[in-house]
């Protein structure tokens, strides 16, 4: 390579759009060319590990590029990817000579890309499924096929489901399939919204892929609501509508809850379409508050748990905030600004891990009744995760430090501060750069994946078992329970939500991950870190007091407070505006909801006795 290229001595020279294909895309060019400066961040990294040797910066050349690939799939668009491809592989030094695929790398890279993106075919069927193969990775015939075997899937596996076993009455069977096709929609636009807020950050920043978010959300999503969401179940059950007021009317509480689950649904929907993050609890408790006050009256509505649920609501989000604030303000002080921010990093790390792994062990798996022993037992196994971080930590950290040795200087910058995406890494911040920036990324993303397992398992036990009570409330009436019996939770809904709800992140759920992990203020490894951290605490902590509060709130509340750590003008006022309109605007939306689709309902369902 050039001496002029290794010496940092870099600028580009865009291709420019050739043939009738310019004429085409024009304005989505002018945007791509607006954005070409952000990967001068990737170049830097190209150029300090040397020609064919992007593979050995991996942490950090890999949680670059996905927020890159994010950002620019979802703010330029698919057919200005190929000027990208063509720009990353293409680059000119102060002495005018041209380099075209110096790293083997990213010319496999970009051919790999490329070839992605040609599996596009232009027509109206690949406009449909662009958002989803482009957040995979994938064409859009397999992302239509994807969609297309879910939708098959969610009518055909609820005749083979032991909720419409032998033995019920025909009119019992269908009701219970239309009862689980309605949970369905329900879960499977929880999946499309909430979930999305609980991995947001994680993607946002770079820490997961949505393939791995995915993953990880199925299997600990289930987990919370298991082990821990009966706390906020019953309140959802039994705390916000008084089931003696419809005694003799199970036709009508019948319809109720399917009407609540329809009207959640429906807003949720409209909300994930613009990648409002709004809240499934709002969305549910809303709908049953609206049904139970028109078709009840008054008296069919538990006020002083509603006015619990409520003050939670209100005081969530302050407290998320100011938990992230205080983590993130942390980090800068003892990380930032060590001598040595790298190691102060790994030496960071299995503190806030036996912080974090001791208070969520004895919140969501107390081991003992008594609460002392409790926590020495959750202290215990705090001590163990915290070891066994620290080793993995520190061998990765020796060979970050032996790999970045090369790459000590800074990377390059626009006024002294490294840039990445066209956001402003460390503003206000004098942060680590060069090699500590690597390392400090590097440990806080290990970091990242262990607080979105966290936050992960928090909705779960929160949000996902809110959201499946109903489901669970009307099959237990169509089999003569009624709300006013031990409602139990049957594990094949358990099982029928979460494949909605993954279904719902599969397919949808790129768009509110765009608003919680770009949109609000930027996020990092580090910053992202902080905004699980307090919103999973909170979060846990609110459903062993069986308080459904929204984890959405919680999130946004918290991911805010980093941002207010690094200076208000790091808030977009305008997204949080958008936000808290769609927070308000969500309760007497369900509601409205909720009656209308009881009033036709009751038309078109058979009495139940």
């Amino acid at each position: 390579m050039s001496s002029g290229l290794l010496s940092g001595k870099l600028s580009f020279s865009p291709p420019r759009p050739q043939g009738h294909a310019s004429a085409r895309h024009d304005s989505r060019d002018v945007q791509s060319y607006q954005c070409i400066g952000n990967i001068h961040a990737l170049a830097s990294i190209i150029r300090c590990s040397g020609e064919a040797r992007v593979a050995e910066s991996p942490i950090t050349y890999m949680s670059f590029a996905r927020s890159f690939r994010v950002s620019w799939n979802h703010n330029v668009g698919l057919h200005s990817d190929r000027v990208l491809l063509r720009a990353l592989s293409s680059y000119t030094d102060s002495e005018g000579e041209e380099y075209t695929g110096s790293s083997q790398a990213g010319v496999h890279a970009s051919q790999k890309a490329e070839d992605s993106l040609s599996r596009s075919d232009g027509s109206a069927l690949s406009d449909r499924m662009r958002g989803m193969a482009d957040a995979f990775g994938i064409s859009s015939r397999t992302a239509f096929s994807i969609t297309t075997l879910i939708s098959l899937a969610a009518l055909v596996m609820p005749l083979f489901m032991h909720s419409l076993g032998a033995g019920m009455p025909f009119k019992t069977k269908a009701l219970s399939y239309v009862t689980l096709l309605f949970g369905f929609y329900m879960a499977w636009n929880i999946g499309a919204n909430d979930v999305a807020n609980a991995m947001g950050t994680s993607v946002g920043s770079g820490a997961l892929t949505l393939r791995q978010a995915v993953m990880a959300a199925a299997v600990l999503e289930f987990g919370g609501a298991f082990l821990i969401g009966s706390h906020v179940s019953h309140t959802m059950q039994k705390g916000i509508l008084m089931a003696s007021v419809f005694e003799g009317r199970s036709s009508l509480l019948f319809t109720g809850m399917l009407s609540s689950l329809a009207a959640a649904g429906t807003w949720l929907q409209v909300a994930s379409y613009y990648g409002w993050p709004v809240s499934t609890t709002h969305c549910i408790i809303g709908a049953m508050v609206g049904f139970g006050l028109v078709f009840g009256g008054v008296e069919a509505v538990f006020w002083k748990s509603l006015a619990r649920v409520v003050s939670s609501w209100v005081i969530s989000p302050f407290i998320g905030a100011a938990v992230a604030f205080v983590v993130y303000k942390c980090i800068r002080v003892f990380v930032y600004s060590a001598a040595n921010p790298g190691r102060a990093a790994a030496t960071a790390a299995p503190i806030l891990v036996l912080l974090g792994f001791t208070s969520f062990t004895y919140a969501a798996f107390p081991l003992s009744s008594s609460p002392f022993l409790a926590m020495v037992e959750a202290l215990g196994c705090g001590i163990v995760a915290a070891v066994s971080v620290n080793i993995i930590i520190q061998r990765q950290l020796g060979k970050l430090l032996k790999d970045s040795t090369a790459c000590s200087s800074p990377m390059p910058s626009e006024g002294g501060r490294p840039r990445l995406l066209g956001f402003n890494l460390m503003s206000n911040v004098e942060g680590p750069r060069g090699a500590n920036l690597t390392i400090v990324y590097s440990v806080f993303g290990y970091l990242q994946v262990l607080s979105a397992c966290f936050m992960s398992f928090a909705h779960g036990a929160n949000d996902v078992a809110n959201a499946i009570g109903p489901i669970s409330a009307a099959l237990a009436i169509l089999q003569g329970v009624g709300l006013s019996g031990d409602v139990a939770m049957p594990v094949d809904v358990l099982a029928w939500g979460g494949f909605g709800i993954v279904a719902g992140l599969l397919v949808w759920g790129y768009r509110v991950i765009a608003t919680i992990g770009k949109k609000i203020t930027e996020l990092t490894p580090t910053r992202g870190f902080a905004a699980e951290f307090a919103a999973a605490t909170v979060v846990i902590l609110a459903s062993r007091l069986g308080l459904p509060i929204s984890a959405t709130h919680t999130l946004v509340g918290a991911v805010m407070g980093v941002g207010f750590a690094r200076g208000l003008n790091s808030v977009r006022v305008d997204t949080v505006k958008e936000i808290v309109a769609s927070w308000i605007v969500t309760i007497p939306v369900g509601a409205l909801l909720s009656v209308i689709y009881t009033a036709i309902l009751s038309f078109l369902i058979p009495s139940i006795t």
